[in-house]
C-alpha cells in the first residue's frame, strides 16, 4: 500500500480514537504533528480559540466561537471526530472529548476541569427555552445559568446534561443517563433522571 493511503487511514483512525495520538512513534508524528499544526493554526484564525500545548482536534470536528463565546482548550486534550463545540466553553487540562458529543455554552458556559474524560455522542447544553404554551417553543426567549463539570470526572456514552447543574470532583456519569440535579464529588450516578447509586471511593 503506498504511504499516501496508509497516512489517509492513519489520519481517519486518530480521528475517531484520539488517544492514540498521544502514543505514536517519532517516525510518525513527523507527519502526524505538522497535520494536527495546520488544523489548530486555522481554527485559531478562524474562530474565538484559544488550543493549548499538546492537543489533538480532529479535523471532522466542528468548533464554533464568536467573540464573547470564546472556547479555551487547555494542554493534552482531545476532541474526536463529529464533535461540535459552541462556546462559550473552558476546558481544562487533559480533558477528553470522544466522537459525536454535542456541547453548547449558551449564554453562561460550559466549564470543564482537568482529566475529565467524556464519552461517545454526550449532550451538554447550558441554555433552555422558555415553555409558554401561549406562544410557539422556537419564538420564546432562551435562559442560560451554566454548566460545571469537575476535574477527573467520567462521563458515560450517550449521557445528557442540562442547563444549571454542577457535577463536582471525581464524579461517574453512567451510561445514557440525564442529569437534571447537581452531582456531589465521588458520587456515582445512573438512570434517568439520574439518581445516586453509588460512591467512588467504595471502588
Amino acid at each position: 500500500m503506498a504511504e499516501i493511503d496508509y497516512q489517509a487511514q492513519h489520519k481517519r483512525r486518530l480521528s475517531w480514537m484520539p488517544w492514540l495520538y498521544f502514543s505514536l512513534k517519532p517516525k510518525h508524528l513527523a507527519w502526524a504533528k505538522p497535520w494536527q499544526d495546520e488544523i489548530q493554526q486555522q481554527l485559531s484564525q478562524l474562530e474565538t480559540i484559544h488550543i493549548g500545548e499538546h492537543s489533538f482536534i480532529a479535523p471532522q470536528a466542528q468548533l464554533f466561537a464568536e467573540p464573547g463565546r470564546d472556547i479555551s482548550i487547555g494542554n493534552q486534550c482531545m476532541i474526536a471526530a463529529e464533535v461540535f463545540l459552541h462556546g462559550p466553553i473552558t476546558l481544562g487540562n487533559e480533558v477528553a472529548i470522544n466522537h459525536g458529543c454535542s456541547l453548547d455554552g449558551g449564554r453562561y458556559g460550559i466549564t470543564i476541569g482537568n482529566q475529565t474524560r467524556i464519552a461517545n455522542n454526550v449532550t451538554i447544553y447550558a441554555f433552555n427555552h422558555g415553555m409558554s404554551p401561549t406562544t410557539p417553543i422556537y419564538k420564546q426567549p432562551a435562559t442560560s445559568k451554566g454548566i460545571v463539570i469537575g476535574q477527573d470526572v467520567w462521563i458515560g456514552a450517550q449521557a445528557g446534561i442540562v442547563d444549571g447543574v454542577t457535577i463536582g470532583d471525581y464524579a461517574v456519569i453512567g451510561m445514557g443517563c440525564i442529569v437534571t440535579k447537581d452531582v456531589a464529588d465521588y458520587a456515582i450516578v445512573a438512570g434517568n433522571p439520574a439518581r445516586v447509586i453509588g460512591d467512588r471511593r467504595d471502588k
